[in-house]
């Protein structure tokens, strides 16, 4: 909790540093998570599970250039799944995206972003019970993206998320813990809608 809250207090102060004639605007954002787990080892396969997401966002953005920035705190929930293995670990977390932005376009009814930046993710649910594996408190992925804006609300968007190492071997072979070299990330397309005030 104490991360979460030091990550909002730093784009906070980022926002309040922009200059004055920055636009700032604040809403709300939610979509659809299209994940796939992969593993290092070849025997194993991932399979495709879709979630959600839902939370606060705000963005600043220089109007001449169209340079700026977004950050959200989302709550998102994806199901972790393998091919032919019965799981149904839920991965719930907390995601902070601070996403450098650019935006473009023909006038304030219509426009056009891209976007880039780091992911922040810290794990609310369940700590354990996916393939006898721990998952990890919090990772950090990156995210790019690009989407339209439409009436100068409205922002729809698409987003690929770069996963990190997602959760740590804790397997138990005849009462002892067995160490395996298996690295499991989590890569997440992503579908969004945001309305911003």
């Amino acid at each position: 909790m104490k991360k979460i809250i030091s990550v909002l207090m730093v784009a906070v102060c980022l926002m309040m540093a922009a200059p004055a004639q920055a636009q700032l605007h604040f809403g709300v954002k939610g979509g659809l998570n299209l994940s796939k787990v992969s593993f290092s080892k070849s025997d194993l396969k991932g399979d495709n599970k879709t979630g959600w997401f839902i939370g606060p966002m705000a963005e600043f953005t220089l109007p001449i250039i169209g340079i700026g920035a977004d950050v959200a705190a989302l709550y998102s929930q994806t199901e972790l799944a393998a091919k032919g293995y019965s799981t149904d670990a839920k991965l719930k977390t907390i995601e902070i995206p601070v996403n450098l932005k650019w935006s473009f376009g023909l006038g304030s009814m219509l426009g056009a972003y891209i976007a880039a930046g780091p992911q922040f993710g810290f794990n609310i649910g369940n700590k354990k019970g996916f393939m006898n594996y721990d998952l990890k408190k919090n990772n950090t992925s990156f995210n790019v993206g690009a989407g339209v804006k439409l009436i100068r609300h409205l922002q729809l968007g698409v987003n690929y998320n770069f996963a990190t190492l997602y959760a740590d071997p804790n397997i138990i072979l005849d009462g002892k813990p067995l160490t395996q070299d298996v690295k499991i990330k989590n890569n997440t397309w992503q579908v969004s809608l945001a309305y911003l005030f």
